[in-house]
C-alpha cells in the first residue's frame, strides 16, 4: 500500500481545464492526489500523481475506481467532481446524443462520484462539486448545461443533510466564465453567445459589465476556493453552492 504525505484525494476530470488546477493546488500541498480522465493520461502530468482512465458516466467504473484508490492509499479523504461538458444549442436543434451526453457526465457523473465515495470517505471527509453559475440561473441557448447544473446544485444540498450525520460535508463551487481550453472551444460553437463578438471580445465586454471587479476569475482562484471547501477552516459549511464569479451575481 503506497502512503501519500497527507489526505487522499479524488479529482475526476483532472487532467485538463479547472480540474488539472484544483489537482496541482492539491499536490502543492502534499496531498496524495488521484485522478480520472475519459482520456488517456496526459504525458504532462507529474508521476506521483495516480491516473486512471474511467467514464464518470459509468456507475461500476466510478465504484471501482474509488475502492482501487482506498486500496492503494488506504483511505479516501476528499471527493471533488470536476468532470462535465459544456455545449451552447438552441432548444429546436438539441438532439438527444449531446442532451445526454451532458446530462449524463455533469449530473450522473457527479451522482455516481460521491454515491460510491459515500460509503468511502473518512469521518471528517468532504465532497466538493464542480457546478457552474449556469446552475443558478439560466440562459439562452444552454438549456440542457443549465438543467445539468441546477442538478448538481440540488445535489449538493441533499447530500449534505444526508451525509451530514456521518460527519462528511457537501459543497459546491458556481465559477462563471473561467479562461480554458474547454470554455473558449465552447464559445466558438455558432449558437455560443460570442457567435457575434467572437470569442475574446465577448469575454472582454462580458467582464466589463456582468462582473462587480470588471475581471473573470482564474482557474487557480477556482481552485483555491475548493481547497478551502475541503479545509479544516470550513469545517462548519455544508449545502453551500458559492459563486466564484468576481460579483457576476451577487447573494
Amino acid at each position: 500500500m503506497t502512503k501519500g504525505h497527507g489526505r487522499v484525494v479524488v479529482v475526476s476530470g483532472g487532467t485538463r481545464g479547472i480540474g488539472r488546477a484544483i489537482t496541482e493546488h492539491f499536490r502543492r500541498l502534499g496531498e496524495t492526489v488521484a485522478i480520472c480522465s475519459r482520456s488517456p493520461r496526459d504525458p504532462s502530468l507529474p508521476m506521483d500523481i495516480w491516473h486512471r482512465q474511467v467514464d464518470v458516466r459509468d456507475r461500476a467504473a466510478m465504484r471501482l475506481f474509488l475502492h482501487d484508490v482506498v486500496e492503494r492509499f488506504g483511505r479516501l479523504d476528499v471527493l471533488v467532481n470536476c468532470a462535465g461538458v459544456s455545449r451552447w444549442r438552441s432548444v429546436e436543434d438539441l438532439d438527444e446524443p449531446l442532451a445526454e451526453e451532458i446530462i449524463a457526465t455533469s449530473l450522473l457523473g457527479t451522482l455516481w462520484g460521491c454515491a460510491a465515495s459515500a460509503p468511502l470517505l473518512s469521518r471528517d471527509g468532504c465532497i466538493v462539486n464542480v457546478s457552474s453559475l449556469a446552475g443558478k440561473r439560466g440562459s439562452a441557448n444552454n438549456s440542457a448545461y443549465c438543467a445539468a447544473k441546477f442538478a448538481v446544485n440540488g445535489i449538493t444540498q441533499a447530500l449534505a443533510k444526508e451525509l451530514g450525520p456521518r460527519g462528511i460535508r457537501v459543497n459546491a463551487v458556481c465559477p462563471v466564465y473561467v479562461e480554458t481550453e474547454q470554455l473558449l472551444e465552447a464559445l466558438s460553437q455558432r449558437s455560443s453567445p460570442a457567435q457575434e463578438q467572437g470569442v475574446g471580445q465577448y469575454l472582454k465586454t462580458f467582464a466589463a459589465t456582468q462582473t462587480a471587479l470588471g475581471r473573470l476569475p482564474t482557474q487557480e482562484e477556482v481552485a483555491a476556493v475548493v481547497l478551502f471547501l475541503a479545509s479544516g477552516a470550513a469545517s462548519a459549511v455544508t449545502g453551500q453552492c458559492l459563486n466564484v464569479d468576481c460579483g457576476t451575481l451577487p447573494q
